[in-house]
């Protein structure tokens, strides 16, 4: 199997360290942003979602009518619109982006985060309801003639979508370290996605997760997400990697702003800490500088070396079966264009020699 690279685009320029500029909603950058993504060989880009920006659907259709060939994940938290609504808007968007699209499920790690759009159903109840979600999504993709549901959280009679998918099929995407979120996926995920933990942490995921999708005879994919902090040489990447955990604690100090932090119901943002509270740098290149500072609140550890370092460090998790990864930078529209210089054609070359000398022996 190949190795896919995912990069993230966001509305307009901001990130840990540096200051949000420009309009809210940036449309010049967000289709710059789009382009370096294809440019640089990145396979797909998430769209994100949050309870207070920019509608994320806008968000991809604006991307895509700026690029070719650049795949998009669309983030989407279920309990705001009906299943059989999303699906329509979900295989319209498929057919603007010319069979471009796929959906990331997000049930929601945070209760005030959900109750800011007026969710009070606890952890528990939101599992649950994105299961009955997807199961309803799912058959109004692919239903030929209509059908009546009736569920606990979900009614509907003789729901049908006209439209289909340009795809046969619209992948899904789907996280969570929670009992609950793997029993959801082992039903529904094309593609787990994970935080950056330790190689051990992730292997102990992507056993637990095959074996609870072997249940439901089902396969999965693994993606992983990351942010490399490269440089020429290894004393260079590290020293810029001390500059970014300086920058960043600065910039909450001085904005007040947490950048999602914490998540107490979330289980992958408390591995998350566990993992910053082993210390800042675990196995080879590993560094969790920034996620300490952000109490685990999201995808924010990091792999700092020069690009054949960290081009190592990515071949490990592939070969714990983890097939996709998810690149960002803290300099976000400069570091996409970095990683397509040497990192990622340097991980894919690594990838296919491996596969090439497995198929020899």
């Amino acid at each position: 199997m190949s190795i896919q690279f995912l990069g993230m685009i966001g509305h307009r320029l901001a990130s840990e360290i540096i200051p949000a500029s420009g309009p809210l909603f940036d449309k010049q950058y967000i289709a710059s942003f789009a382009r370096a993504h294809e440019q640089a060989g990145f396979d797909r880009i998430l769209v994100g979602y949050w309870s207070d920006q920019p509608d994320g659907f806008l968000v991809t259709a604006h991307a895509a009518a700026h690029t070719s060939t650049l795949k998009f994940l669309l983030a989407h938290r279920p309990g705001f619109v009906s299943p059989t609504l999303a699906a329509r808007k979900l295989a319209s968007l498929d057919h603007l982006t010319d069979g471009r699209l796929a959906v990331h499920i997000i049930s929601g790690g945070s209760d005030s985060e959900q109750r800011r759009d007026g969710d009070y159903l606890d952890k528990a109840q939101r599992y649950a309801r994105t299961d009955e979600f997807l199961s309803v999504l799912k058959r109004s993709l692919e239903s030929a003639a209509p059908y009546d549901h009736e569920g606990d959280f979900y009614r509907a009679e003789q729901a049908f979508s006209a439209i289909k998918p340009l795809q046969k099929k619209l992948p899904v995407y789907f996280g969570g370290s929670s009992p609950e979120a793997i029993d959801v996926a082992s039903r529904h995920a094309d593609v787990f996605a994970l935080w950056g933990e330790p190689l051990a942490g992730a292997a102990e995921t992507v056993r637990n997760v095959r074996t609870a999708a072997a249940k439901q005879g089902r396969d999965i994919k693994f993606n992983i997400s990351f942010r490399p902090i490269l440089g020429k040489t290894e004393k260079e990447a590290w020293e810029r990697a001390e500059h970014i955990r300086e920058l960043a604690r600065h910039q909450l100090n001085e904005s007040g702003y947490t950048f999602g932090l914490p998540k107490p119901q979330s289980v992958g943002a408390q591995r998350l800490l566990e993992a910053a509270n082993q210390g800042d740098r675990l196995d080879k290149v590993l560094w969790t500088g920034v996620a300490k500072l952000v109490q685990g609140g999201y995808n924010s550890t990091a792999l700092v070396g020069t690009p054949d370092q960290v081009s190592d460090a990515l071949l490990e998790y592939y070969q714990l079966g983890i097939d996709s990864v998810l690149i960002r930078g803290f300099d976000p529209l400069n570091d996409a264009v970095e990683y397509g210089e040497e990192l990622i054609p340097l991980t894919r070359e690594k990838v296919a020699a491996l596969n090439a000398g497995k198929r020899s022996a």
